[in-house]
């Protein structure tokens, strides 16, 4: 099914932005990537989703596997006793002493439904053979995994023999170090924080990839009304994601 996604702005990353922008999903592609009035024209018998602030590609959680597997991500029942935030540190090993394999899958189902609020559309692994209940909570999810997180310009390499390689973990632009003791969760932002802005890197350096016609519909939306907003408000701020074509969240 047509489905057009409408915004005030789209920020496509690589392009220029769109404002009073469309993105056109035909099934799990992009079909088109413009102005409203012209996509409306184009495609005349799609359903319309207007959304506020801004669209833009879903977005990369470099930090997954420690999220998932180093955080708790409380039950709504829980909340009186543990809070609704995910618990790290002394908090997640206390749990994790007595933690059993079911209560275990459904922190990390938890886990991710909450990054798919914050726009995730793709997490960064390597998830191991060793970790069943999180493998199969991925392959569920519809996210989509990457082995290792991009470095980007300007950012510390992750060989251990590259130049540069003692630099801050938590280095704009890149993930942290999972070699660096206590910088898979980081020392600049919260442990549990499901943000993937969270290391201060910009939409390019963060974002699944750019949006282009014929590419997987993987998309975010956020009520901000430009990217210095998005930053600075963070991916909380997110009112609906799409993946693979599917609106997997929507802010109520």
């Amino acid at each position: 099914m047509l489905t057009i996604h409408a915004a005030p702005l789209v920020l496509p990353v690589g392009a220029a932005a769109v404002a009073d922008g469309a993105v056109v999903v035909d099934g799990d592609r992009i079909a088109a990537i413009g102005p409203y009035e012209e996509a409306a024209a184009a495609y005349p018998a799609a359903r319309v989703r207007r959304w506020p602030g801004l669209l833009t590609p879903g977005l990369r959680q470099d930090r997954a596997r420690a999220l998932l597997t180093r955080c708790y991500h409380p039950d709504p029942r829980e909340a009186d006793e543990l809070g609704e935030l995910p618990l790290w540190g002394e908090e997640f090993e206390r749990i994790a002493a007595t933690m059993d394999t079911a209560r275990r899958a459904g922190s990390v189902r938890r886990g991710l439904q909450r990054m798919l609020r914050h726009g995730t559309t793709q997490v960064v692994g390597p998830f191991g053979a060793e970790e069943p209940a999180l493998r199969t909570a991925l392959a569920r999810s519809g996210l989509t995994v990457a082995p290792s997180a991009p470095i980007f310009p300007g950012t510390a390499d992750l060989d251990p023999s590259a130049p540069g390689r003692a630099l801050d973990p938590s280095a704009p632009g890149r993930a942290p170090d999972p070699s660096v003791p206590g910088s898979d969760l980081g020392p600049s932002a919260p442990g549990g924080d499901l943000d993937p802005f969270a290391y201060g890197g910009d939409l390019a350096a963060t974002a699944h990839g750019p949006l282009t016609v014929g590419g997987r519909a993987d998309l975010a939306v956020f009520d901000v009304p430009d990217e210095e907003a998005l930053r600075t408000g963070g991916a909380g701020r997110c009112v609906a994601t799409v993946l693979a074509g599917r609106l997997v969240h929507r802010a109520r």
